[in-house]
């Protein structure tokens, strides 16, 4: 897993009513980054619509947060034999 920050517009998304977290990321931001897997050139959103909603409706009145912190699932690009638990091939 990979974390980092990227721009909302990066990120495909069901918009979903985010209901009682508008007030939440009005005052604190998104706290807990929006879990996405990468695609070819942009991302997809696995859990987090509600968040990216949120964010979305405040961008104007916010603008930090048109770049929302994510965690990329599919990304194993630094995952080694050490990564599954084991030094040395033993295949």
């Amino acid at each position: 897993m990979i974390n980092t920050i990227v721009s909302i517009d990066e990120i495909r998304f069901e918009e979903k009513d985010p209901g009682d977290l508008i007030d939440s990321i009005r005052k604190r931001g998104i706290a807990i980054p929006v879990q996405v897997n990468a695609r070819d050139g942009y991302y997809e959103c696995i859990d987090g619509n509600r968040r990216l909603s949120a964010a979305k409706m405040l961008c104007e009145e916010k603008p930090s947060l048109k770049r929302i912190p994510i965690m990329i699932l599919n990304d194993y690009s630094k995952a080694g034999s050490a990564f599954w638990g084991n030094t040395q091939n033993r295949h």
